[in-house]
This record gives structure tokens, C-alpha cells and sequence, in this order.
């Protein structure tokens, strides 16, 4: 018998096939690209070029048929010209002023996608920059001369203390201090942005790659002043987003409207190149942090100290909620008494940063992850055994107040990740190969971490999700979310979380295209939220089918598919409802305080240690990862294959943020390396063996006992894989992308 208390707790089946895998094999999915109208018209965008200033005017050049083309500017925004977001900071077209290159000016469209260029070309945008000049580093916005983008240019000032590391500071205690700083990270999804709008039956309809359908709809109905049922928007397959696809198709999804309501309705598609795209969409903050950490002579640690700073951008977008959980995650998972944790998000003239995979973590736990290396060397300790002696475990509280409870065991998790690594043997070979004065060096290095799934504190609570199943009278049962699949599993591991609630095949649940205008509002698919948050949604969703199938359509208390099915088909022929929702019920234990930063930010943490062993070209100051070892704690593994794949693709994305994606920003401010051919990104040569492993305490606060994981594996490679680097070289390297140039300097500041 099913009750709310048992959500999922049956154990789960070997894992079966992907839902999506079949029409991706195939080439049968559909992307925003696939996807025509008869008569559809083809969109670009006329963008400012300064860092910050003012468009002065427009001009024509008259030689062209401009009746041919629909062309679009603020005036002709019927509602709010601003991207509905925390704040309504960022215009959706330029009227006067702007704050970086790559604005949005005006919009141009045409049958013929070829001619656009022509048109563009024969737009003649007079600008006039800011006297003050742009900003482009953290250190420059936080003068107190610099040109002020907002005031202060700070959008954001927080603080998270426990304890006084004031007190702690005045006691004796061994101190290592650093300065670490991370850069930009392109997405690099392998399907660029796109969307296309049309009106169709008194319907604004806008259809595209993206992540959140529901920020898309409101973004719309601010825009448009339309109402909520005068809006639909709909995902098609969507090629990959890692946060990329959160706030940004809202922008161009407001674009495509107004070419579609200025066309009289007709299909416009705006989709973008990949130079376009990588230029002006957002990217992961960079930051700059601030570390000391004090420890008695035993390594244990006394205080923790940090001052972390992300760079925004031009506007506000979503770095507040970036920042806090970098924040929430900076002093990682160690017991502490004394800690405090400064975070500012400051304004500079880049196009703004957003959503990436991780939303601030990886950044901060770089940072301390590093530096517990550096302390371990001042104490002459061993970084595992620092490490071993200071992680939470139950019973402690974390930087946060928020109690760690059984039965974790996070001990268990760093003993597997080193014996599966083989790291103490290793740690002696390299020393061997090392002293043999080889043309390469050799190192081991270790991160460990946690990472919390679900939006922020109370942010779930404010979200109100929603999600349902409708069933069929042949049985087959509907996942209806306006959670969107775009390649880490979706669709598979919520029907199986579904099929097994229900207890019926696997095979017998599908998901329901994610359509604003059939599904309810699940919240946004971001914050490794999907199987946590969504999926117990929907396990109470399943609860309810049956309690209505056995209350009106006779389903009997054991039943199997086919009973389960003749009960479907009851409940139709009897008129009954076929639909059933549920709602996120917020634990009442749970509480936070957004001004403190003290409580419960998150329901579950997911716990890991990661190891890689690295070799760099003591000439070339090429780094290579030989061996990458991922042990994670997760709750529970919905989906073993899927999973993995989460984890291994992370570690791979880690890689390129520690060693090869360097963002270079041209003098306007811009990414000036905008193309595939010279951004780069880790290839199969670059991938080491990857041991993923998984604990299972069944702790976690979603089906079975599940934790999120999407976000984890962003979190460990970088940290990791910089203190094997320092470990094999004695260096310092505090920073990250570390490209060959970089571990050269610091070989020679080393005097290696």
C-alpha cells in the first residue's frame, strides 16, 4: 500500500533505456533549427558597439527597399522594455543609454535569411561613449574613482558569519592567507540560441531552445502586455544549456515577438550563429577571493575568513542568487567555529554574467579548496589528513547553522575516493618520478566538497511548483512539468521515478512536451532541482492516481499493468477526472534567514571527494590529467547510467575550466575569442579515465531518499587538478584557467 511516506522507497529497477535516446540517435528530434512555417520571416539583431554610452541616432542608407523588411526599435514595445527578471534593469531593446557593447538596438527581419546582412550593413548606428570610461575588472569597480555603473557599483553586500573571527584572530594559531581568482567559462552548448514566435489563433506563441518556459511567459506578458493566456511558450529539443538557456531566451524570445506582432502575426525565427551567441549571452562570473584560514597545531581549524567577489557584468541579471550560493558554499564542508564570509556582486562594462552550471560554487570552492592545500603545507600535514580532521559530520553545524544529520559519513566518502584512486601509492610513485629529474613532473591533488540542491533558503517556497499526470484510457500515464529535458535525463529518470511510485513498467510513462499552454508551473529546470523537488512532486502525484483509481474505477489493492490499465479505462468511461496535480509542500523545520544567511539553505546536500593525478611538460608547461577519481554521497541513484553521465560530464567540464577555457575579452569588452576554432574546450584526447562512484545514505530529500547531483561535479576538477599541478611543481598557481603560459611563470617564480 502506497502512502506519502514511502516516495520511491521501493528499490529501483535496473536502469532502462533512455526516453529521448531513440529520436537522438535517429536525427529525428526536432530542434528550434528543424522547425519551419509556411512564410516564416528570418530575424537579426542591430547591436550597440562601445562599452557603454549612448545612441545619439539612426540612419538608412536609402538605397535599400526597407518596405521589404520588418524592422523593430523600442517604440515599438507595447509593454515594459525591460527583461522580467529580479530586477527590471535590462532594457529589451536600447533607447538612449546602455551600459556594454553588444546591446540590442534594433531588430531587422526578412523572408530572405540572406539579405539580412545586407540590411544590417546599411544601418548606420551614431554612438557616444561614457566620459568616464568602461570598467572591466573587479579591482577597478571597487575603486572609489571608477565610473559608476549602479551606486557603488555593488549590486550586492552580503555577509555570513558564526562565531568571531575577530576573537579567533587575536589567539594563537598557525595562518595561511591567499588571493585566488577564477575566469569566465563559456557555456558552449553544442546547439546554439534560437526561438521562433508567431500569433496563432490570438495566441503569441513562441517555441524554442530553452530551460525555463515559465521565465520565458512571464517575460512575454511584461513585454507585450498581453495577459497570461494571450502567452504561450513551448520547448522544443533543446542541444545542451548548463544554465545558458535560463535567462537568455527570454531576451531573444522578446525579440522574435516583436517581430512577429510588427509582422501582423507571420512566423519570425531568430536563431542565432555561434560567434553571435558566444559574444553576447551570458557566461560563469568571474571572481576574485580572498582567503585565511587559521588552525591549532593539529590541523584543526580555528577560523575561516573570506572575501569573495563575482563580476556581474552590466546588469543585475541573476548574480544575487549567484552569489549567495557561492557564498553558502565557501567555507565548504568543514566544522568550524569561528567563520565569516563576505560576498559582494559588483557592476563592470561586460555583458553580463549569469547561470552556469554550479551558480557560484565552483567558483568559492576553488578558492578554499586551494587554500586548504596551502595551510596543509604550512602545517607540514598531509592535505587528506588536514582534510580528514576538520569534515562536518553528524551532529556539527554547518557555516550556516543548519544541523548535519545521519547518517552521513563523510569520512567513508574521502576513505573510498583514496583507496579507489590508489592515491597514497601514487603520491609515492610521483615523488619517485619526480626525484628521477624526468621531463615531466608528477602530482596528486584532492578537493573535497558539498554541493545543496534545490533553489536557495526559501526560494522553493516562494516558487510554488506544481507538476501532474494525466492518464490515458489505455493506461498510458503523462508526466506533465514545465521542467524541460535539454541532455541530462529528464525524461527518463523522472518516468522512472513515476513508473515505480505507480508501480507499473517503465514503459508505461511518457513525458508531455513542456508547453506553458497544457503543463503547470514545476519551476525552473536549474539548481539540481529536477529529481529532488520534481520528481517528489510527482511521487505524491502518483499517490493520488491511485488513491482516485481504487476510489472511483475499482483498482484493486495488488494489482499489475493490466488490472492497472482496466482501471484506467473505468475511470474515462465513468467521466471521472483523468488529471491529477500535487504541490512542493515546504518541511516546516525548515527556515532561513536571507539577511543573516543563518538556517537551512538547503534541504540535501549532495557530499563528494574527488582526486586527480596530473603530469606537466616541464618545457611546454603543458598539464595533462592522467587519472580523475569521483566519489559522491547523492542519497540515492535514481538512474545509475544517467547518473554517471552527470558526473562524468561535469568532471569534463571542470577539466576545461581549470586548464583550456580562457575567455579573452577584446578592448570593447566583449568575448574577442567567439568561436569554436579558438575558445577551447577539453576533446577526447584531453579526457583522463574517470572512476565515478556513488554512496547511498537514502538521506536525501527526494524520491527514495535521493539528492540533486547535476551541479556537484562542477564543483571538484578544478580545485583538484590546480593542487596536483602545485604538488607536482611546488608551485603557487592560484588562479584558473592555469594555461601553459601560467604554470611557466610560476615554475619560474618557484625556481623549479
Amino acid at each position: 500500500m502506497h502512502d506519502d511516506d514511502r516516495s520511491g522507497a521501493v528499490p529501483f529497477k535496473e536502469a532502462p533505456l533512455r526516453k529521448d535516446g531513440t529520436e537522438k540517435v535517429r536525427g529525428t528530434a526536432r530542434y528550434i533549427a528543424d522547425v519551419r512555417y509556411p512564410g516564416m520571416l528570418y530575424g537579426a539583431t542591430l547591436r550597440t558597439r562601445l562599452p557603454g554610452g549612448t545612441v545619439v541616432s539612426i540612419d538608412f542608407d536609402e538605397n535599400i527597399a526597407w518596405d521589404e523588411y520588418v524592422v523593430v526599435t523600442a517604440k515599438d514595445i507595447p509593454g515594459v522594455n525591460a527583461v522580467k527578471m529580479i530586477e527590471q534593469d535590462q532594457p529589451v531593446l536600447v533607447e538612449a543609454q546602455y551600459r556594454h557593447a553588444g546591446e540590442p538596438v534594433m531588430l531587422v527581419a526578412h523572408r530572405d535569411p540572406q539579405a539580412l546582412g545586407t540590411a544590417l550593413a546599411a544601418i548606420r548606428i551614431e554612438e557616444r561613449a561614457c566620459d568616464e570610461g568602461p570598467v572591466f575588472t573587479i579591482e577597478e569597480a571597487l575603486r572609489p574613482m571608477t565610473r559608476q555603473i549602479v551606486a557603488g557599483n555593488v549590486y550586492r553586500d552580503y555577509c555570513m558569519e558564526k562565531g568571531s573571527v575577530a576573537r579567533a584572530l587575536g589567539e594563537p594559531c598557525h595562518v595561511f592567507e591567499g588571493e585566488y581568482q577564477t575566469g569566465a567559462q563559456e557555456h558552449l552548448y553544442i546547439e546554439p540560441q534560437g526561438m521562433i514566435a508567431r500569433v496563432e489563433e490570438g495566441v503569441l506563441t513562441v517555441e524554442g531552445s530553452l530551460q525555463c518556459p515559465y521565465y520565458v511567459h512571464a517575460a512575454l506578458v511584461s513585454m507585450t502586455g498581453l495577459s497570461a493566456d494571450q502567452v504561450r511558450v513551448l520547448q522544443c529539443a533543446t542541444g545542451g544549456a548548463f544554465g545558458g538557456k535560463e535567462e537568455y531566451p527570454s531576451h531573444i524570445a522578446c525579440h522574435a515577438a516583436l517581430l512577429s506582432l510588427k509582422a501582423g502575426g507571420r512566423p519570425v525565427a531568430l536563431i542565432y550563429q555561434r560567434a553571435e551567441d558566444m559574444a553576447v549571452t551570458p557566461k560563469r562570473h568571474p571572481s576574485r577571493t580572498r582567503v585565511r584560514l587559521g588552525a591549532d597545531g593539529n590541523g584543526r581549524l580555528r577560523f575561516i575568513d573570506i572575501d569573495f567577489v563575482i563580476d556581474g557584468g552590466a546588469y543585475l541579471t541573476l548574480s544575487p542568487v549567484v552569489l549567495s550560493r557561492g557564498m553558502i558554499h565557501a567555507a565548504g564542508p568543514y566544522r568550524c567555529d569561528h567563520v565569516r564570509v563576505r560576498g559582494r556582486a559588483v557592476a563592470t562594462s561586460h555583458p553580463p554574467f549569469g547561470a552556469f552550471r554550479g551558480f557560484g560554487a565552483p567558483q568559492s570552492i576553488f578558492a578554499l579548496e586551494t587554500a586548504m592545500d596551502g595551510l596543509a603545507r604550512t602545517l607540514g600535514m598531509p592535505p587528506e589528513v588536514l582534510r580528514a580532521r576538520n569534515v562536518l559530520v553528524p551532529g556539527d553545524l554547518s557555516p550556516a547553522g543548519q544541523g548535519i544529520e545521519g547518517p552521513l559519513d563523510m569520512h567513508r566518502v574521502m576513505e573510498e575516493a583514496l583507496e579507489a584512486s590508489q592515491y597514497h601509492a601514487k603520491v609515492a610513485r610521483c615523488r619517485q618520478w619526480n626525484a628521477q629529474g624526468q621531463a615531466s613532473r608528477r602530482g596528486m591533488g584532492i578537493a573535497t566538497f558539498y554541493h545543496g540542491a534545490g533553489f536557495t533558503g526559501n526560494g522553493e517556497l516562494a516558487l510554488r511548483s506544481r507538476a501532474g499526470l494525466r492518464v490515458s484510457a489505455g493506461g498510458l500515464v503523462e508526466i506533465l512539468t514545465s521542467t524541460t529535458e535539454m541532455g541530462q535525463g529528464m525524461q527518463t529518470t523522472l518516468s522512472e521515478i513515476v513508473a515505480e511510485a505507480l508501480q507499473i513498467p517503465y514503459e508505461g510513462v511518457c513525458v508531455a512536451r513542456p508547453d506553458t499552454r497544457d503543463v503547470p508551473n514545476s519551476g525552473p529546470t536549474v539548481a539540481s532541482r529536477t529529481c529532488m523537488v520534481v520528481g517528489r512532486i510527482l511521487a505524491q502525484a502518483a499517490y493520488k492516481l491511485i488513491a482516485r483509481l481504487r476510489a472511483g474505477a475499482a483498482l484493486p489493492s495488488a494489482y499489475d499493468y493490466d488490472e492497472f490499465c482496466a482501471a484506467c479505462a473505468r475511470l474515462h468511461a465513468s467521466g471521472d477526472v483523468a488529471t491529477v496535480m500535487a504541490d512542493y509542500q515546504h518541511p516546516v523545520d525548515s527556515q532561513w534567514d536571507e539577511s543573516t544567511f543563518q538556517g537551512s539553505p538547503y534541504r540535501s546536500f549532495a557530499w563528494a571527494c574527488y582526486v586527480a593525478e596530473v603530469e606537466v611538460d616541464t618545457t611546454t608547461g603543458e598539464a595533462r590529467v592522467l587519472d580523475f577519481t569521483a566519489v559522491q554521497e547523492v542519497g540515492r541513484v535514481v538512474h545509475p547510467t544517467v547518473a554517471a553521465g552527470q558526473i562524468e560530464g561535469g568532471v569534463v567540464q571542470g577539466i576545461g575550466y581549470a586548464l583550456f577555457e580562457e575567455v579573452h575579452f577584446g578592448t570593447d569588452g566583449q568575448m574577442a575569442n567567439n568561436r569554436v576554432t579558438n575558445y577551447i574546450i577539453p576533446t577526447s584526447a584531453d579526457v583522463p579515465p574517470i572512476r565515478v562512484l556513488f554512496q547511498e545514505s537514502r538521506a536525501g530529500a527526494g524520491p527514495g531518499g535521493a539528492a540533486g547531483i547535476g551541479e556537484l561535479p562542477m564543483d571538484g576538477p578544478a580545485p583538484a587538478i590546480i593542487n596536483a599541478i602545485n604538488a607536482a611543481l611546488g608551485t603557487e598557481i592560484r588562479h584558473v584557467p592555469a594555461m601553459p603560459e601560467h604554470i611557466l611563470a610560476a615554475m619560474d617564480r618557484g625556481h623549479l
